[in-house]
């Protein structure tokens, strides 16, 4: 049996609320409810799978991973969006970070030698973003929330000290390991 996976940066509580105010207002007025199965996050590998009795091995590698990075503040301001027409995006906007690319980067590097098959084309293309509605976000609910969104405003900062691997569990979404930034 094969479980899912992903590695994300987490914002801490008070700030992963407020993002989650944010996904609950989609769901209440833009019928986007999708965003509130798994806490608010970046990518830094998109989910892969694995055969259940490899977890505790990539679970090892992980907690073991060096990646030679300092923490670092991450500034978020506004949002963004994906306009795809059958699956549009929103989301809160990270200001370009050399840190965190590097960080993304790194870890990517590393992946690929652990498991080379799993690195996909969006693992290459960095985009780093904190979704707030997708999925169910009808093409007609984006044009909706994205006349608003797009101006509305948001700034907040937070220390990115870590970073976390997360397994699904049939249900939803769940931090197994974290790995402290220097």
């Amino acid at each position: 049996m094969e479980k899912l996976f992903f590695i994300a940066i987490i914002p801490p509580d008070e700030l992963a609320g407020q993002i989650t105010a944010i996904k609950q207002d989609f769901a209440d007025r833009f019928q986007s409810r999708r965003a509130l199965r798994v806490v608010p996050h970046i990518t830094l590998k998109a989910p892969f799978k694995i055969a259940e009795v490899k977890r505790k091995g990539l679970i090892d590698w992980f907690q073991r991973l060096s990646l030679g990075i300092d923490s670092f503040n991450l500034i978020l301001t506004g949002f963004g969006a994906f306009p795809n027409p059958k699956n549009p995006v929103v989301f809160v906007k990270p200001e370009t970070s050399k840190n965190l690319n590097m960080l993304q980067h790194k870890l990517i590097d590393k992946f690929s030698n652990l498991l080379p098959r799993d690195v996909s084309t969006t693992d290459m293309h960095f985009h780093p973003h904190m979704t707030v509605a997708y999925r169910d976000l009808t093409p007609e609910n984006f044009e909706k929330s994205w006349a608003e969104y797009h101006s509305k405003y948001f700034s907040e900062t937070f220390p990115v000290n870590g970073f976390h691997l997360l397994e699904h569990d049939g249900a939803k979404w769940g931090i197994i390991a974290t790995n402290r930034l220097q």
